[in-house]
């Protein structure tokens, strides 16, 4: 009987783990090269979701910074009719960033995959 429900943890945590680093349903997900070309677009707001200190170290000219902690209370600093791009260090919280503005009824979302890590 334990070792059934070790198998059953072990394969909620699996799917915990998935879930978590599945992309978001209904986002854009663009490569820092797209950014490039996509960073004069006046129909875009950029969103940096790392933490003030990562921010502060090394940003990208043009994006805002609003940790991802503090998204959820912020949301009304963001423009619902213009794309938001998102990034963060590796595109992790950043797509925890994208789902949660997804639920909060933002249907245009983008996510930088692989974030400043990819940036050059």
């Amino acid at each position: 009987m334990e070792d059934y429900l070790r198998y059953i943890l072990v394969g909620i945590l699996i799917l915990i783990i998935i879930y978590r680093l599945t992309p978001a349903r209904g986002v854009r997900h663009i490569t820092t090269a797209d950014l490039k070309n996509e960073l004069n677009d006046q129909d875009k707001m950029f969103i940096d979701v790392r933490t003030k200190g990562e921010y502060n170290k090394r940003n990208i000219q043009g994006f805002k910074n609003i940790p991802l902690y503090e998204l959820p209370q912020r949301t009304k600093e963001l423009t619902s009719n213009k794309e938001i791009v998102l990034i963060c260090q590796s595109g992790t919280r950043s797509n925890k960033a994208a789902k949660l503005l997804r639920k909060k009824g933002f249907n245009k979302v983008a996510n930088v995959k692989g974030g400043m890590s990819n940036w050059s």
